[in-house]
């Protein structure tokens, strides 16, 4: 039994989709939510310096006392995993491998699409993994940059996300794809949108689910998991907190019993 926190940071908001699926999976964990919304977007950031602010946050909730730590945000878990992996000594897990094998897992036709942020298709960072655990595997990406703000400003259905949708989804309609990946964690926001363009015969692999479900295997193998006490939700954000507390009701369903500011850099 181990009632310390599990750590999970993102560059914004969009982590808070894993928080909600691991709090749903795990009821008896308490969290501790990193949002680095003052350095927001990583995408655009060097390496060193994605790597270097994942640094700082890990070490922060290091201190905070967290047992485990998941890496929410796509392009840290692309560009800088391995490397806190080698420099701190706790389980640490990021949201793209969870993704590959559900998609690996669910896929018939051995053909996968990765729908993500420009920053993550440009790094082929779901590709690469996919075809090193199966080669057979075939692979379209797609960057959707439009459905981050869509998610964000709460313009989940009606025309003008179904417009964008269909727009970015052409490309899978003449291919063999039966699996997608939402390789960003604002997608799920979406789930519904995309389902309908895309057609019901295809799998959506939600990775924040995924992600949930490789947590719950590393804390019960190792035997950290939580027992007796009921989770809780701690939001700290790098600026200010009134924005975050606006829109975190769009990204869970699960309470928040804080959010607060702090200084990591």
């Amino acid at each position: 039994m181990d009632n310390r926190p599990i750590g999970v940071f993102d560059s914004g908001i969009g982590g808070l989709t894993v928080v909600d699926a691991l709090a749903k999976s795990l009821p008896n964990e308490s969290i501790l939510y990193v949002g680095d919304t003052a350095r927001v977007p990583y995408g655009n950031k060097s390496k060193a310096r994605i790597q270097e602010y994942s640094d700082e946050i890990v070490q922060w909730l290091v201190n905070e006392n967290c047992k485990m730590i998941v890496v929410a945000c796509n392009t840290a878990s692309s560009l800088a995993l391995t490397h806190l992996n080698s420099k701190f000594d706790l389980p640490i897990i990021g949201v793209i491998n969870p993704g590959v094998y559900a998609a690996i897992q669910a896929t018939k036709t051995l053909s996968i699409g990765v729908l993500g942020t420009r920053g993550t298709i440009n790094s082929a960072a779901y590709g690469k993994k996919i075809k090193l655990e199966n080669s057979r595997i075939s692979v379209i990406s797609q960057a959707c940059p439009l459905f981050v703000p869509l998610a964000e400003e709460g313009w989940i259905s009606g025309d003008v996300p179904k417009a964008v949708a269909e727009n970015y989804l052409a490309i899978f309609k003449e291919s063999n794809v039966d699996t997608v990946i939402l390789g960003c964690t604002h997608y799920p926001l979406l789930k519904t949108v995309i389902n309908e363009v895309i057609g019901g015969d295809v799998s959506l692999v939600d990775s924040s689910e995924a992600t949930a479900s490789i947590v719950q295997s590393v804390l019960k193998q190792k035997e950290l998991s939580a027992e007796g006490s009921v989770g809780e939700v701690h939001c700290f954000v790098t600026d200010s907190p009134d924005s975050f507390s606006s829109l975190a009701d769009r990204f869970v369903t699960i309470k928040i019993q804080s959010i607060s500011h702090v200084d990591i850099s």
